[in-house]
C-alpha cells in the first residue's frame, strides 16, 4: 500500500480493495487518468480515495506512468539538546529537503539539502525513516515526487541560514511543543515523521 498527498488529502494505493461507503471512491487502475484523480483529490464529496490493483507492482508502475516521478531525499535532524531542525517555506512548515541531481546518490542529496537549506554543516546520518508521496503542480502539470527521507543528528552551535533563494523565509530549532504547534499548519507527508 502507497499513501500519496495531494493538498494535505491522501490518495491510497492499494492492493486491497476497502470497505466502500457513500464517502469513499475506489477506482480501479485502467480507470485513473491523472486528471480524473486530481479531480477527485480535489473534490469534498469523498472523504478516503483509492486506486485498487491486485498485484502492487503493476499499481505502482501504472501510477508512475499517468505523474512521471520526481525523487528527492532530506532529513528529520535531531540536535544534542532534543530539539528539531525545522524550515518555514511557502507559508508552511516542513522539513529540509530537495531534488536529486543527475548521478547524485540519495544519502549525499539528503545531506546536501540540508546543509543547504539551513546551513547546519555538522550532520550525523543515524538511519533512513519513511520514505512519503505526494502529487504537485509544476508548469501546469502535476507531477509526483517520492522523497527518501533520513533521521540524522547535530550539535550545530553556529547561527541557521535559511535559503533564501528557494523561499525558505526560516530556519529554527524547535522543542518537541513547539513542533506539535507548528505541525498544525505543516504538509500531511511531513507529519508521518512524528
Amino acid at each position: 500500500m502507497y499513501k500519496v498527498f495531494f493538498n494535505q488529502r491522501p490518495l491510497i494505493l492499494t492492493t486491497k480493495p476497502p470497505e466502500i461507503t457513500d464517502t469513499t471512491l475506489v477506482l480501479p487502475i485502467k480507470y485513473t487518468e491523472a486528471k480524473n484523480l486530481i479531480r477527485a483529490l480535489k473534490s469534498k464529496r469523498y472523504q478516503s480515495i483509492y486506486v485498487y490493483h491486485p498485484k502492487v507492482d503493476k499499481l505502482w508502475k501504472h501510477f508512475h506512468q499517468k505523474f512521471g516521478l520526481i525523487e528527492a531525499a532530506g532529513g528529520l535532524v535531531k540536535h544534542q539538546n532534543g530539539k528539531t531542525l525545522m524550515i518555514f517555506r511557502n507559508g508552511k512548515w516542513d522539513l529540509p529537503k530537495g531534488r536529486i541531481e543527475k548521478n547524485e546518490l540519495i544519502l549525499d542529496a539528503a545531506l546536501r539539502e540540508v546543509r543547504e537549506e539551513t546551513g547546519v554543516l555538522d550532520l550525523t546520518v543515524i538511519k533512513p525513516i519513511q520514505e512519503t508521496l505526494h502529487i504537485f503542480k509544476r508548469n501546469h502539470k502535476y507531477k509526483l515526487k517520492k522523497t527518501y527521507w533520513y533521521l540524522m543528528h547535530s550539535n550545530c552551535s553556529r547561527p541557521l541560514v535559511p535559503q533564501s533563494l528557494e523561499g525558505i523565509e526560516k530556519a529554527v530549532w524547535l522543542t518537541n511543543d513547539e513542533v506539535k504547534v507548528c505541525l498544525q499548519n505543516a504538509y500531511a507527508n511531513i507529519k508521518v515523521h512524528f
